[in-house]
């Protein structure tokens, strides 16, 4: 175990918090259970980060990276005999390159700073979701964080061109390249993100970025089917011109529940149907973008595809419909123990699958809370969460959601990670050559298993 006087004097007095002192804040924001730690270190720059991990190395201390602390798979859970680090002190966000649409970031920034600096400079950061105001980017490639704009720009790692990270023992692999077109054998970068900080600690990127739309325009829509729910999307997709940017669809139960808590039953649409759509597209020509959105919407109005629609007529209206998909706080508090699953399925089977997920749990947890379902549904992402009186009975849960995964040919996580949560359960989306091949890496390249250890596999 490492002495955190060392670590004073490498980072500074100031910059190591003590176990005690740790205690007085909870695990993350789930978790409110105390952090439990030897200590939390903040290196200033990639060479004190390099030289605190090649100490911890060289005497087999395990380290755990926090970025954001808002990961829903206890990614970062910790142990007294545990070594926090902290990169919140890298957050340097260099200034745009308007000519090649890149932007070179400290792993310690937050996510909405780095979309804010880009707007300034006309140019948009393809990553966004509703931890964006203390997720770190750190955090959001070590997860491979998606979000509501996948559908048009992809997920954490299709934002990243170049990245530089450091090894367990201290060893720093810096490739920040700022080009597309990089093919010299291994793309190492790709090992990084997504692996939780089990393999290396992501410390800069270089990021792709894209022309900031001049437009937006919204609409929720209403459908009778999930068949038209697919085919809506398809035709909005092409007739949209690649503008489209999300389309979150809401089972009813979810929508309705939200809008009684939120919007006193004044729902924006009258009447009650099966699914709801958030749809969005984003353009550069307000007019042209404006006429072409109510066209396409109206058009799959025409065609008996969306039983009902509005479209928002000014930004607070926007604001309201987003916040019937946002706003978590009364979910919260109805689902006593709440069980929340991140989950991928192919299109064709999602609402077969969610049927079956609400039959079972009807038959098999019949003191269920309810059951609510939306997601990204461009990139086949669904969030599907329950909840119970107890916390016992919670692993019932799983199996019953997690087997139902496997049966559908889905995986168990689309864009949260694996973590402690999932380890358990990684079975039902990879196979034993694959987990062997990944103890593989990890054996690789961190021989002494300090980094994250016990996440994921």
């Amino acid at each position: 175990m490492v002495d955190l006087d060392d670590i004073r004097q490498l980072v500074g007095a100031r910059n190591v918090v003590d176990g005690p002192a740790l205690r007085q804040r909870p695990q993350d924001f789930w978790i409110h259970a105390p952090t439990e730690a030897l200590g939390l270190a903040r290196p200033a720059d990639v060479r004190e980060l390099s030289v605190l991990l090649g100490l911890c190395h060289a005497q087999g201390q395990a380290v755990i990276v926090e970025g954001g602390r808002t990961n829903l798979v206890s990614a970062t859970q910790s142990t007294a005999e545990t070594l926090l680090i902290s990169l919140d002190r890298l957050d340097d966000i260099d200034a745009p390159d308007r000519q090649a649409m890149t932007v070179e970031v400290g792993a310690g920034a937050i996510v909405e700073t780095i979309q804010q600096r880009c707007v300034a400079d006309g140019l948009r950061f393809g990553l966004d979701f509703g931890a964006r105001g203390s997720a770190t980017l750190g955090g959001a490639l070590s997860t491979n964080a998606g979000g509501f704009q996948a559908l048009r720009y992809g997920v954490a790692r299709d934002q990243v061109l170049g990245l530089e990270c450091v090894l367990a023992d201290g060893t720093v692999l810096s490739h920040l390249t700022p080009f597309v077109k990089d093919n010299t054998g291994y793309d190492l970068k790709h090992l990084f993100i997504g692996s939780e900080g089990t393999l290396g600690v992501i410390t800069r990127a270089v990021l792709k970025l894209h022309p900031a739309p001049q437009s937006v325009n919204t609409a929720l829509l209403a459908f009778g089917s999930f068949d038209a729910v697919a085919e809506t999307l398809g035709l909005m997709g092409r007739d949209l011109h690649g503008t489209l940017s999300s389309f979150e669809i809401m089972w009813a139960e979810f929508f309705h529940f939200n809008v009684d808590a939120l919007l006193n039953g004044r729902s924006p649409i009258t009447g009650r149907f099966p699914y709801y759509v958030l749809c969005e597209s984003e353009g550069f020509e307000a007019d042209v973008d404006a006429a072409l959105f109510e066209s396409v919407v109206g058009r799959a109005v025409e065609k008996g595809l969306v039983a009902d629609a509005v479209i928002a007529s000014s930004s607070r209206q926007r604001q309201e419909l987003w916040k019937i998909r946002e706003d978590f706080e009364a979910e919260m508090r109805l689902f006593t123990t709440m069980i929340d699953f991140d989950v991928s399925l192919p299109l064709g089977r999602m609402e077969a699958f969610v049927d079956d997920v609400a039959r079972c749990l009807n038959e098999e947890v019949p003191d269920n809370l309810g059951l609510h379902v939306l997601g990204h549904l461009g990139d086949g992402n669904l969030h599907v969460t329950t909840g119970l009186p107890t916390p016992e009975g919670k692993s019932a849960v799983r199996r019953l959601v997690y087997g139902l995964i496997s049966h559908y040919g889905g995986s168990i996580s689309a864009e949260h990670g694996i973590g402690l949560a999932k380890r358990d359960y990684l079975h039902h989306s990879r196979t034993a050559a694959e987990v062997a091949t990944m103890r593989l890496l990890k054996n690789a390249l961190d021989p002494k298993g300090i980094l994250n250890p016990g996440k994921i596999i």
